[in-house]
Formats: C-alpha cells, sequence, structure tokens
C-alpha cells in the first residue's frame, strides 16, 4: 500500500537525506535545551527528552498531512471533471520545469522570496523552548523546500483523494 510504501521511504530517506538536511534545526533545538540549564544536571532523560522534540515534529507531521490532503483533494477535483483532464498535462509539464531549475540552481536560491520568508518566520522560533513554539517552528520548516517531501507529495497527489493523501502523506 502506498502508506507503508512512503513510511519505509520515509525512514530511509532520513538516514541518508534528512540527517544532513534538517539534522541542524533539531540539533540546535536540543543545544537551547542543554544551555538554559547547568550543563552538569543534564542527565541522560533530558538529552533523550530533548532529542524526541515531540512538539517540533508534530508540527512537521501537521504540514505534511495537511500538504498531502491539499494534493489528494486537487487532484481529485482535476480526476472528477472531464474539461480540466489537459490542465493536469499543464502542471505536471510545470513542475518538471520548477524541478530542472532546482537542479541547475535556478529557481530556489537564499535570496528566493520563500526561502527569506520562511528564515523571518523560523528565526525567533527557533530560540524559544516552549512546546507550542516548536510545534510552530515543526509547521514552518514543513514548507522548506525539499525533493524528498516533493517525491512523495506527487505520490500522495496521485490518490486523488483528501483523505488518501493525508494519510499517505502522514506515513
Amino acid at each position: 500500500s502506498l502508506p507503508s510504501a512512503l513510511f519505509f521511504a520515509g525512514l530511509a530517506g532520513s538516514l541518508v537525506h534528512c540527517v544532513g538536511m534538517c539534522g541542524p534545526f533539531v540539533l540546535g533545538q536540543v543545544m537551547a535545551d542543554a544551555e538554559k540549564g547547568a550543563v552538569s544536571s543534564y542527565g541522560e532523560w533530558q538529552r533523550l527528552a530533548g532529542a524526541s522534540l515531540i512538539p517540533y515534529h508534530l508540527g512537521r507531521l501537521t504540514t505534511y498531512t495537511a500538504l498531502g490532503a491539499a494534493a489528494g483533494a486537487a487532484t481529485a477535483v482535476f480526476t472528477a471533471t472531464s474539461t480540466f483532464a489537459w490542465l493536469s498535462s499543464v502542471l505536471l509539464l510545470i513542475a518538471a520545469a520548477l524541478m530542472l531549475l532546482q537542479a541547475f540552481g535556478l529557481a530556489a536560491g537564499t535570496t528566493s522570496p520563500l526561502t527569506a520568508g520562511l528564515a523571518r518566520l523560523a528565526g525567533p522560533l527557533s530560540s524559544s523552548r516552549g512546546p507550542a513554539a516548536r510545534y510552530i517552528l515543526g509547521i514552518v520548516l514543513g514548507f522548506l523546500p525539499c525533493g524528498l517531501l516533493y517525491g512523495a507529495l506527487a505520490a500522495a497527489a496521485g490518490t486523488a483523494s483528501l483523505r488518501e493523501g493525508a494519510v499517505a502523506m502522514a506515513a
């Protein structure tokens, strides 16, 4: 099933891709927790609790699930309406062109409005230690440009269902 395949793809991808790309965000939060108190009182339990960062990961899960629901619902609209059947081909061509532009470093660089906007939102949140701020940080960082995410999102869009797209991306 698609959710199982995406779950295992996420596990494999997290080892080879996510650790290097988003690992610094997690490490920064763990270090912020370690610095809030005396290092001598920061024992193993506090390190393990800080490393799990449940609110942050729930925020990312929220974003990914919402994106999957939106992708599945959008595809459902296009598949249900015969007059818009040609639009899916056009959107696929646009997506391919954007991926090629990004591969050649022309689409989203450090000066991209998306990147700048995410940085403005994430900056103040990354220094906060509260669970609400970490949840919101997870939501914001769930929108970071990511090839692994784009592939999973395309698979979720292929479900042509709001519910199935959401479940696929949650997995």
